[in-house]
This record gives C-alpha cells, sequence and structure tokens, in this order.
C-alpha cells in the first residue's frame, strides 16, 4: 500500500518536529500527573477530572501518532526548477479581485501545515488549485461557494 505523501516547506516539517517533541516531552507528562491526582481522589466511575485526563491523553496520543506519520511521509517542497512569476507550492501570491482591486495574499502550502488565519493555504484548497501554475499577470476565476470570483495575480515570491 502506497502512503500518502504530505507537501510541505521545510519550516513547515520543522514547526511539526517541534511540536511532536512538546507533545511527548512536556504534554505526555502533564496528563500522566493529572491522572495521577484525579486517581487520589476516589471512585473513579465518578471523578470527572480524571475523565476529563484521559480524555486529553487520548486526544494528545492520536496527535502524536498523527504527527509522527506527517513527518515519516512528508515530502519537501522543492520550487527551484519552477520560474519566479509561476504560482506554486511553497511561494506567497498576491492577487486583486476585479473589478474593486481589493488585495488579498496566501501562502501556498501543503495540507498539513495550513493555517487560513495566518493567510496559509493548502494546495487542495479552491483559491490554491485554480492560482496553482498561473503567473504574475494572469486573471483567474477561482469557484467559490459564494460564486465565481475574478482575480488578476499581481505578485509571486517565496515563502
Amino acid at each position: 500500500m502506497i502512503e500518502k505523501m504530505y507537501p510541505m516547506t521545510v519550516e513547515g516539517k520543522q514547526k511539526l518536529e517541534d511540536e511532536l517533541e512538546y507533545l511527548k516531552i512536556t504534554k505526555r507528562k502533564e496528563i500522566v500527573e493529572r491522572i495521577k491526582i484525579a486517581r487520589s481522589y476516589g471512585d473513579l466511575s465518578e471523578n470527572s477530572e480524571y475523565e476529563s485526563a484521559k480524555d486529553e491523553q487520548a486526544f494528545v496520543e492520536g496527535r502524536i501518532s498523527t504527527l509522527e506519520k506527517m513527518i515519516r511521509f512528508a515530502e519537501i517542497i522543492d520550487d527551484t526548477n519552477v520560474e519566479e512569476d509561476v504560482v506554486s507550492l511553497g511561494r506567497t501570491v498576491t492577487f486583486v479581485e476585479l473589478p474593486d482591486e481589493e488585495e488579498e495574499t496566501y501562502s501556498i502550502v501543503g495540507s498539513a501545515e495550513a493555517n487560513p488565519l495566518e493567510g496559509k493555504i493548502s494546495n487542495d484548497s479552491p483559491i490554491a488549485k485554480a492560482l496553482l501554475g498561473k503567473r504574475v499577470g494572469d486573471e483567474v476565476s477561482i469557484a467559490t461557494p459564494g460564486g465565481d470570483m475574478q482575480v488578476k495575480i499581481v505578485n509571486v515570491g517565496m515563502i
């Protein structure tokens, strides 16, 4: 069976590795201590602190497993052979919405490091899919849930 690859930047992989280290070294110990304290309260069947700590432990262990898989199958983005004015994974793209000229900037990253609040969108998102492979000056139609959006690419840069 072929495993899914997770495209990401070097910085994105480092961020995942840092989170994994924190969860394994710090968070696990904190949860074990919470469980130990909750056990000292007696009857576990009606102990909400114990249940809460066990739920958090299950979540953290699941996240650790996910992070280990993403790191193991990380595919570092190499855009050195892509022309500088072409939108590609690992690049930042600025475009203006037409006709009102409202400017927006996004970094296109793999799904593992996407964070729309930081302006990092997944290469699987509708916006990124429409922009990938396009050049500065191109006008692009992006299908969104609210209808098609017309944009013009004004800048492509490195992340």
